[in-house]
């Protein structure tokens, strides 16, 4: 009984200690007039530890619009694509890192696609021309999306060095961006980046002609093959 007593000790300590060393980063997103960005992936490498992901996710369709625009998951993620509209969607990609198609349907099909290589993912509709998302697949660990003010929020976190990469559709051919070494102390940090991007084609966003999502569907998935 003592020697239990004394290992349930040592574990205890270990996870006060453990709590005691996480921490938090608090990301803000803004472009270089000042406005926040949205829908901007953060992802970290740096100190092993509890993932952020899960390995499981949704991509709605509501109103006609992919939900969320942007997803971010790890490498190795299934993800369904309910569809919450009273009408049928046919949802494909002919994006490298993942190849599919799910024919015309409603509800929610039974199988979720499994999104096995990272990389970026351009979704489209073949009904509705103006439908656009992005899967965006990390190996990363850790990982987020902004909100509409730009900001997002990792809890958590060892305290340590990590690298920071920034991504976002509308950034200069959809690549990454080196948001270089951060470190993260015990007290958690707070830091903004910048992110310049290019602007939408023109109509975006609403119910703009089938045409200008069209071209920007073919750039999306050209610069995604590069």
């Amino acid at each position: 009984m003592a020697r239990t007593h004394s290992i349930l000790s040592v574990v205890g300590l270990w996870l006060l200690s453990a709590a005691a060393s996480a921490a938090s980063l608090q990301v803000q997103v803004l472009e270089p007039s000042g406005q926040p960005v949205r829908d901007a992936v953060v992802t970290l490498q740096g100190p092993l530890g509890q993932s952020a992901g899960t390995l499981k996710a949704d991509m709605d369709q509501r109103d006609k619009q992919f939900a969320p625009h942007v997803l971010a998951i790890h490498t190795g993620t299934p993800v369904k694509f309910p569809n919450s509209d009273n009408i049928r969607h046919q949802v494909y990609s002919f994006s490298p890192a993942k190849k599919f198609e799910l024919r015309l349907y409603e509800g929610t099909p039974s199988d979720a696609v499994l999104f096995d290589k990272p990389g970026v993912v351009v979704l489209g509709c073949n009904i509705h021309d103006w439908m656009l998302g992005y899967v965006y697949v990390t190996d990363d660990p850790r990982f987020g999306v902004t909100d509409a003010q730009g900001a997002l929020n990792l809890d958590a976190l060892p305290v340590g060095s990590y690298r920071l990469t920034l991504w976002h559709p509308q950034a200069n051919g959809m690549q990454p961006q080196d948001g270089g070494q951060v470190q993260i102390p015990a007290g958690g940090l707070h830091k903004a980046f910048a992110m310049t991007l290019e602007p939408l084609p023109e109509g975006l966003p609403g119910a703009p002609a089938p045409s200008a999502f069209g071209d920007a569907f073919e750039r999306a998935a050209r610069e995604t093959a590069q």
